[in-house]
């Protein structure tokens, strides 16, 4: 048996009047999702615990089968594993955006951007090779990361701050949090020290001349120290691959023992290579028995608040990652049990995550009658589960149902 869970990052949304009071999901064309509804079974999953924050770190972590209440310390320190960098029990991992802010003269600041445009790799790359050469010191480092995703590293002990994550703030004020993160002399030379060298590279100048946006500042959040997680073979006896273009879930799939397929041109947005990771997911379940397929675009278009980026996305998932992957599994002639899912919903109209239950199907090749006869949305999986109270409470025990051992009751 082979098993699979596939997940589209931020598919679900609100309705809209635009769409008439449907939401993207139930706008978007997806024949495959629709299909896996008719011949499997939908039920609604709590990915985030009551008190946590409403993040892919959280969320994600609980869709791998752990719970966070035990094994969540900070989305930063998972990210800093998937770069290659180990923390010691001294270290403090940020997470560190590269962000777009506008600083009006009455002293307001406001997040343009939390993406400074979705910048490439290989500018951001330059942008933090810059402040490592000039903020550097004996308690703080910058590491590069992907896109806009970097990591601060901080050595021993510093001044606590108390950290928001930059995509709950796009296109608003950020002064008071701005203000706190400068209450400490320490955080406060550090942050500027970085804005002014970031204000005059050569990158953010020819970014400015296309009319880019540019990357004039960072942002701190999702800090922690080193989690302790055992394995997925540990726990279910699963040895698997992990698929993303998103460090934060390779850091993930590292903790949890699963190997971490880099598939050339992955991007975390609507350009990534869909086929390549396919072709990945379907080779790596010839040698092993689990594959997660994790999939960054709609939640990127909710953030920038595009829902025509963001219906795209959601039809790419189910017409490039759902139907090859599921037509690829049955010309394999092997069972699966295949999951399709989303970590959690980012409205558009909040540009930020929610803490919802989300609609989940479970497929089983093996079996054959009827499904339910809705299609893939947010009002189907509450209708599901209303009808037969099926949530499952976390992604434990969402885990245990994936693997046939856990009966609901």
């Amino acid at each position: 048996m082979k098993y699979l869970i596939l997940v589209g990052d931020g598919m679900g949304d609100l309705p809209m009047a635009e769409l008439n009071n449907r939401t993207p999901l139930e706008a978007a064309d997806t024949p495959f999702l629709d299909a896996l509804c008719r011949q499997g079974e939908l039920f609604l999953t709590r990915t985030i615990p009551e008190g946590y924050p409403p993040g892919s770190d959280v969320a994600n972590l609980s869709l791998l089968g752990y719970r966070p209440e035990k094994y969540y310390t900070g989305r930063a320190p998972l990210e800093a594993a998937a770069m290659g960098l180990r923390l010691t029990p001294e270290q403090t991992a940020f997470r560190c955006n590269m962000v777009t802010l506008a600083h009006a003269s009455d002293n307001e600041v406001r997040m343009i951007d939390h993406s400074a445009g979705h910048i490439s790799s290989e500018e951001s790359h330059q942008l933090i090779a810059a402040l490592e050469e000039g903020c550097a010191s004996d308690t703080f480092h910058f590491h590069a990361g992907v896109s806009y995703r970097h990591i601060l590293m901080v050595e021993g002990k510093y001044p606590q701050m108390n950290t928001v994550p930059p995509h709950d703030f796009i296109g608003k004020e950020v002064t008071i949090p701005w203000a706190r993160y400068h209450a400490h002399p320490q955080w406060a030379t550090l942050l500027d020290k970085a804005q002014a060298i970031l204000a005059d590279h050569p990158i953010n100048v020819h970014r400015v001349a296309a009319g880019k946006n540019p990357a004039n500042g960072i942002w701190l959040w999702g800090e922690g120290k080193l989690p302790a997680m055992p394995t997925l073979m540990q726990s279910f006896g699963l040895s698997g691959s992990l698929i993303s273009a998103v460090d934060l879930l390779k850091g993930l799939g590292i903790n949890a023992g699963l190997s971490i397929i880099n598939v050339p041109g992955a991007t975390g947005y609507l350009d990534t290579n869909y086929a390549g990771k396919v072709l990945a997911a379907l080779e790596s379940l010839r040698s092993q028995d689990f594959v997660f397929v994790h999939v960054e675009a709609p939640d990127e278009a909710g953030h920038q608040g595009s829902l025509q980026d963001k219906i795209q996305a959601i039809e790419d998932f189910d017409q490039k990652i759902v139907g090859p992957i599921f037509l690829g599994m049955q010309d394999s002639g092997e069972e699966f049990r295949l999951i399709a899912t989303m970590d959690h919903f980012t409205p558009l109209c909040l540009r930020t995550h929610t803490v919802s239950a989300v609609p989940t199907i479970l497929y089983d090749s093996r079996k054959t009658k009827p499904g339910c006869n809705v299609p893939f949305s947010e009002r189907s999986g509450e209708a599901e589960d209303k009808r037969l109270h099926n949530e499952i409470a976390n992604g434990e025990l969402l885990m245990e149902k994936l693997l046939e051992r856990h009966k609901h009751g």
